[in-house]
């Protein structure tokens, strides 16, 4: 998913609990969705920083290139720019973009 394109705040926002219970029914079973996601979100995030920075790392340690490499510099700056995760997992959540289940329920309508 392209986390760069998702429009949401960059600061917390007061929001109505009630968008929270439409889905789960329950407040901490949403929580342990939007947190989950939220560190999946992460990862993935961070997976992309380190392929990026990767190809700009230097093999020799020239103390001129550590303080002047512009281009680690910009991708570290847009990145500090994107929403941080749990923003993003949580504007996921109330779009209704995220698939999650819970085997423990469905293990109690089985019977």
């Amino acid at each position: 998913m392209d986390y760069k394109k998702i429009r949401t705040e960059t600061t917390a926002v007061t929001r109505q609990k009630d968008d929270f219970y439409k889905q789960t029914g329950n407040i901490y079973e949403t929580t342990v969705v939007l947190s989950k996601r939220a560190n999946q979100i992460e990862k993935e995030l961070k997976q992309e920083l380190d392929q990026k920075i990767s190809e700009f790392a230097s093999s020799s340690d020239n103390l001129e290139e550590v303080f002047e490499n512009r281009e680690q510099i910009e991708i570290a700056k847009f990145y500090e720019r994107i929403p941080k995760p749990t923003l993003l997992a949580i504007q996921e959540f109330l779009d209704g973009d995220i698939y999650f289940r819970n085997p423990h329920k469905e293990k109690a309508t089985d019977f």
